[in-house]
């Protein structure tokens, strides 16, 4: 759907000058929409999740570990099967143009935020029209019994098997939660629809306008239970390429960059007026082999895709030294990372043998699909591409190049519409789950995320078998096989494990930067 642009922004800029101490961010695209549990991309969860809403729990990167968010303590039942939440008293609501709130969030709105995911009879399960990605390729559903309100301030999630990964996953964006009054309210005006453009939650900002692929605009919520934002105002700045956001950040007209270039990063550490914030990144860039699309169904093509990579010459091209090389779908600090499992070497002779006994000794055409602007994990995909292509070309692979707008991508990468996709993950919590899941189940091949396309039962039990065992010893030596079996079917051309880098001006403080590229501006303070 087309989203609405909620006040004119005009009016909107007009009162952001008038009010003290507004922050522009300057990101790299728009958001699908503001609806978060319908989307799996880091561009929609940076807008919707991580501005407007909440969780039960956080991930807190600095820690390594959960900390309690509208939720003040859990308890684990001995036998795993139930977990018990104690919500926070007195959070409220944000109070907008478009819902002014009775009550302050009790059990009734987390019942409402999980069930209309999980249950397909649920009034709310069907006016997703893209469906629940994270939900569905979780398996949710599957997992979670009931969601049952205890007492207005308990609420307990019953489960059909114990599972180690739950808590974690739900720090993760899809499992905001929203306002049941507000659902209410949009069921009775027949507009279930404007939960998507004009979203209640309870974070530190209420939204104010969108328009697509030129600004988002946020008001602080002063009721904000985690204290009122510096920032009176919030607007990203929509800015496709990277050196124009840089130079908007001189300018003044943006005091945060999101996903700079590598050369922005090492030209701003020479600047005094700006300043460079980085972290190694719980993140990985790949290009993913669509396996359902002929000839990539053939392990020995996708193995030659790999074998004809030069992965040392894309990395210092693209990367310029600020990324490692991926061998495997998670960084090497994750727990459960198979050390044995080494790169694939460029081989062209190895490679084309592999091709030839696949029946296509004088290669075939293909297409690689990349976005139009780079991000952190993909700084220059144009240049990427055209590496790729070349090392292809020399095993009689003929790729054409087609740069697809970031949402069209993203949407036709789910249904599974193409060949080879330069396409990256980030995860939520410093699980291997996180990535092992969306992207190499077979449920999650059903709801999108899993970009290779590849259902696998012996693989699938082992992810499975990793998120139910409690056993670290036994969880590890699962996620080690699981590796293993991506590895040799080579589902994914690994790419690189970045360094996650923001540039700000010099009068920001009290921002950070996330190893799994969420952002927290209620703590940003403007000198």
């Amino acid at each position: 759907m087309q989203l609405r642009t909620l006040l004119p922004l005009s009016l909107l800029a007009l009162s952001a000058t008038a009010l003290a101490k507004p922050l522009t961010v300057c990101t790299d695209a728009s958001p699908e929409g503001f609806d978060v549990v319908r989307y799996n991309s880091l561009t929609t969860t940076n807008a919707s999740a991580d501005v407007l809403f909440n969780r039960l729990v956080e991930y807190d990167a600095r820690q390594g570990k959960l900390v309690p968010s509208l939720a003040t303590r859990w308890t684990v039942a001995p036998d795993g099967l139930s977990i018990t939440f104690t919500l926070r008293d007195k959070v409220a609501f944000h109070r907008t143009a478009w819902f002014n709130p009775t009550r302050a969030l009790d059990a009734d709105d987390v019942v409402f935020s999980f069930q209309r995911m999980l249950d397909s009879n649920h009034p709310w399960h069907k006016t997703a029209p893209t469906g629940y990605p994270h939900a569905k390729s979780f398996q949710l559903d599957k997992l979670i019994k009931a969601v049952v309100r205890v007492d207005s301030r308990t609420v307990r999630f019953e489960l059909n098997q114990p599972d180690a990964t739950l808590l974690p996953t739900l720090s993760m964006g899809f499992a905001s939660i929203y306002s049941a009054e507000y659902a209410a309210q949009l069921a009775r005006a027949g507009t279930p629809e404007l939960l998507n453009s004009q979203p209640v939650g309870t974070g530190p900002f209420q939204l104010q306008g969108f328009a697509k692929d030129s600004a988002v605009r946020y008001a602080a919520n002063p009721a904000y239970f985690g204290g009122k934002p510096a920032a009176e105002r919030l607007t990203y700045a929509i800015t496709t390429d990277s050196n124009v956001r840089v130079q908007k950040l001189k300018a003044g007209e943006c005091q945060i960059a999101i996903g700079p270039k590598p050369q922005d990063v090492q030209e701003a550490s020479a600047d005094s007026r700006l300043r460079v914030l980085t972290t190694p990144a719980f993140m990985t860039g790949f290009v993913a082999l669509n396996s359902q699309h002929k000839p990539f169904d053939d392990k020995r093509v996708r193995q030659a895709v790999n074998l004809a990579f030069d992965k040392p010459s894309y990395l210092k091209a693209v990367f310029g030294g600020s990324a490692i090389a991926a061998s495997n779908p998670f960084p090497p600090s994750t727990f459960g990372y198979n050390k044995a499992i080494k790169d694939y070497p460029q081989d062209i002779v190895r490679a084309k043998k592999l091709l030839a006994d696949a029946g296509h000794p004088n290669g075939f055409d293909t297409s690689i699909w990349i976005r139009p602007t780079g991000s952190t994990l993909n700084p220059n995909p144009k240049a990427g591409a055209e590496l790729l292509q070349a090392d292809l070309a020399k095993i009689g692979i003929r790729a054409e190049i087609k740069v697809i707008e970031w949402g069209e991508l993203i949407k036709r990468g789910k249904a599974g519409e193409h060949d080879l996709l330069f396409m990256g993950w980030a995860g939520d919590n410093g699980d291997a789950d996180n990535f092992l899941t969306p992207q190499f189940s077979c449920a999650a091949v059903q709801s999108g995320t899993n970009f290779a396309r590849y259902c696998d039962p012996k693989l699938d039990k082992l992810i499975t078998d990793a998120r139910r065992d409690a056993s670290p010893k036994l969880r590890a030596a699962n996620y080690a096989r699981a590796q293993q079996i991506i590895k040799e079917q080579a589902l994914w051309l690994p790419l690189a494990h970045p360094t996650a880098a923001v540039i700000t001006s010099k009068q920001v403080s009290g921002y950070q930067v996330s190893p799994f590229g969420r952002v927290d501006f209620s703590k940003v303070v403007l000198k």
